[in-house]
């Protein structure tokens, strides 16, 4: 009899494992409780724009080739992935702008010439990066941390020998600062903590493994957008025989002497050998498990949740030369932005602002002569902050800034309007308080207090998503479903 698995969320983590169960045999069920599956990940369409509504560049390529490969299809019949000459560009209050290059040459000279910073001291902290993700992506992004084989082998043995060279006992901040006396320069490379909602001045300077990430290993857009992959995944999943529920809140995960054995799904009740979380992990212990008092359950209450995000959804008239695909309009105080968000619980005052226009690589995002403006600023996780509020505070505060820094005047060119806040992300996502990824890393332990893909105290139960081991970001949630997948097969073997 065919091994029956329930996977909660059609995130990309969910996604991710479902289709690599069903492909080894696993009859599996998935249950999205939005009308489209991908999680945050999605799109929106506004009087002719369309939107997504959350990442917006794809790193690490090769894992999603790989989730291909294992189903035996062909990538490119589903989703056309380009790379980008400028990854982002950034502004600065006093005029300076600097194109991150997806060109190793062109970057690094563009960062000597604006920052004023040697070429040679710019490629020994590429080679840094590099460094930190050698030693620990095969340990720490690809295995799964509760099983012992993880850690016997020559790599791990490698990484644990070099353990000093994984720089987890200064700040991101502090080690980027030994770099670099430009404090340009160091804000740019600071920044790549909020990539898992964190605080360089507190995160550990493991976390300059992404800058590897983004700028040696390369980054990448779908021609069609983010949510292309979404659409593509779901097309595989159901290729391969997964049974994708939509407008499927999943209300209870049935358990009995810590052994999880079924689904509450609009008041029905589907039994199940194993289940797997791609909800957020406090959701999945406080509201599915009902579980307020077991040692994990406790735990992930008392962990600092990370930042959450506010976003603009901008229908806006006219093209604008002066932005590429991605841009960063930088705060001029960046440890006082950090300080609001994580210490204060409030939006900042001066917020570093993301604007995606996607419509300038597909033309078909926006109607002629207007552009799709996904703006977005760092915020808190919801504590009972008076967001609409604060919102309107914000509105007219990213108004100014963008009027003041690019010399583009919205207030009349904005022809519609969607808000994303954290409230939202919570109810749409089921992610608590409104937390993008689950925990923050703001301390040297983080990595190793992520929620395993493994129950301890649940049998049968199992974790992916971004709030799971490795993390969030695109290919670390599809990591997270590969692990899963790997250890439910070795489970039921």
């Amino acid at each position: 009899m065919s091994r029956k698995i329930g996977v909660i969320g059609g995130g990309f983590g969910g996604l991710s494992a479902a289709i690599r169960l069903a492909k080894l045999g696993f009859n599996v069920d998935l249950f999205e409780q939005n009308e489209t599956v991908g999680g945050k990940a999605n799109s929106i369409s506004l009087d002719g724009f369309r939107f997504d509504t959350g990442p917006s560049l794809l790193t690490m390529p090769f894992v999603l080739n790989e989730l291909f490969d294992f189903v035996d299809e062909e990538i490119n019949d589903y989703i056309q992935l380009q790379s980008l000459d400028i990854l982002c560009k950034y502004f600065y209050s006093d005029g300076l702008t600097v194109n991150a290059y997806s060109d190793r040459g062109k970057l690094i000279n563009e960062f000597s010439t604006k920052f004023g910073e040697s070429e040679k001291l710019i490629e020994k902290y590429l080679n840094y990066s590099k460094q930190i993700y050698d030693l620990t992506a095969e340990l720490f992004l690809f295995k799964s941390f509760s099983e012992i084989s993880t850690f016997l082998n020559l790599s791990a043995l490698k990484t644990l020998l070099q353990i000093n060279k994984l720089d987890t006992f200064r700040t991101m901040h502090v080690a980027n600062e030994s770099f670099f006396n430009n404090k340009k320069a160091i804000q740019l490379f600071d920044r790549y903590a909020t990539y898992n909602g964190s605080n360089p001045y507190l995160a550990p300077a493991t976390l300059n493994i992404i800058q590897h990430v983004e700028y040696n290993l390369g980054a990448f857009i779908a021609k069609k957008g983010i949510y292309s992959i979404s659409l593509a995944l779901e097309s595989i999943a159901k290729n391969v025989g997964v049974n994708i529920y939509k407008s499927s809140k999943v209300e209870q995960i049935l358990h009995e002497k810590k052994r999880v054995d079924g689904l509450v799904i609009n008041e029905n009740v589907k039994k199940y050998h194993a289940i797997i979380s791609n909800s957020d992990v406090n959701n999945t212990y406080k509201n599915l498990l009902g579980d307020n008092s077991s040692k994990s359950a406790i735990k992930y209450s008392k962990l600092q949740p990370s930042s959450s995000a506010i976003v603009f959804y901008w229908g806006v008239k006219g093209n604008y030369d002066n932005l590429e695909i991605h841009n960063i309009l930088f705060s001029d105080d960046y440890q006082n932005e950090f300080d609001e968000i994580f210490t204060k619980k409030s939006i900042p005052s001066d917020p570093t602002i993301y604007i995606y226009v996607s419509s300038k690589f597909n033309s078909e995002d926006a109607p002629p002569n207007s552009e799709n403006w996904f703006v977005m600023i760092n915020a808190p996780f919801n504590s009972g902050q008076e967001w609409k509020i604060e919102i309107e505070k914000l509105r007219e505060i990213i108004i100014r800034k963008i009027e003041r820094q690019l010399g583009i005047s919205l207030r009349e060119n904005i022809v519609c309007e969607s808000i994303l806040n954290p409230l939202k992300i919570e109810s749409k996502t089921s992610s608590m308080y409104g937390s993008l990824y689950g925990i923050s890393s703001n301390n040297k332990y983080a990595a190793f207090l992520r929620q395993r893909n493994r129950s301890k105290e649940y049998k049968g139960l199992y974790f992916c998503g971004g709030s799971a081991h490795p993390g969030g970001g695109i290919p670390l949630v599809l990591l997270s479903g590969k692990i899963t997948a790997e250890l439910v097969e070795k489970d039921f073997k």
